[in-house]
């Protein structure tokens, strides 16, 4: 089965207020669900991203680089027979698509 990647992409909103802990613990629940439903895809849960830094053949100066924590909010390998499932996976998961945010999948090619 093919494995794909999934990167959370998000857009920055200074507005949003946070979750109550009513809010979280619903949140968390539903979270708990869809991890049981999808058990069999989930090879890799990912995590958020943390500080990195860009590789050339060339020495670069540090910058202006936009930080790849900025544009990608999270990652995670899902199984899936086709793009579509793959696709549905991530749909699901309570959360990851939302308005201002979306989830980018991508085929992972192996030899």
């Amino acid at each position: 089965m093919p494995n794909y990647l999934c990167m959370q992409r998000s857009l920055p909103r200074g507005d949003a207020e946070k979750p109550s802990p009513a809010q979280m613990q619903e949140m968390y629940a539903k979270f708990g669900a869809w991890q049981a439903k999808f058990k069999d895809n989930l090879v890799d849960m990912g995590g958020k991203l943390g500080a990195g830094k860009l590789v050339t053949a060339d020495d670069v100066p540090d910058g202006p680089f936009v930080e790849v924590k900025e544009l990608v909010g999270g990652y995670m390998i899902v199984a899936a027979g086709t793009l579509d499932e793959a696709a549905e996976v991530a749909r699901e998961c309570p959360g990851l698509v939302s308005p201002g945010s979306g989830v980018e999948v991508i085929e992972i090619h192996t030899p």
